[in-house]
């Protein structure tokens, strides 16, 4: 196992993101939708017998039925890849328990699982060890990151 279960844990979040946002977008166009009332007007033999405009007014079913089925689509994908996400979470907390350093581990976790920032890493690390001489900084974190996976042996392919 190596750090590629990582990388593929966070694009599986961003993923998810993506998916939930197309997801409440269409959600919102539904919503939107049935509160109108399309009109339009075609020219033909109204009741009385005469020929001209005539003004039609409905609900655009059609439409409305192609967005419930793709919010479906939406619905079944994001709990496909949720239960993906889950097993991910599962195999990079195993990677991030391999780490021999407690203080790699906290900061692995912060970074790649609780999606922090460098900076935000570094304000939850300074405050789990208040009486660290030398505070952390986004770079600090940065870097220890970056060395880790420069010195850790890969797994063959």
């Amino acid at each position: 196992m190596d750090k590629e279960i990582l990388v593929q844990y966070a694009k599986c979040m961003e993923e998810i993101k993506d998916i939930r946002r197309r997801k409440e977008k269409l959600e919102r166009q539904i919503r939107e939708m049935e509160k109108t009332i399309v009109a339009d007007t075609v020219k033909g033999t109204r009741r009385d017998g005469t020929y001209g405009p005539i003004r039609i007014e409905g609900f655009p079913y059609a439409e409305h039925e192609r967005k419930k089925v793709a919010l479906d689509r939406y619905q079944r994908l994001l709990a496909e890849k949720e239960a993906e996400l889950v097993e991910l979470t599962c195999q990079a907390e195993a990677y991030i328990d391999s780490i021999e350093k407690s203080e790699l581990r906290i900061m692995f976790r912060l970074y790649f699982i609780d999606d922090l920032t460098y900076t935000a890493v570094a304000r939850r690390m300074n405050s789990m060890f208040p009486k660290r001489q030398i505070k952390y900084t986004d770079e600090n974190i940065k870097k220890r990151i970056q060395r880790f996976f420069q010195n850790v042996p890969q797994c063959p392919d």
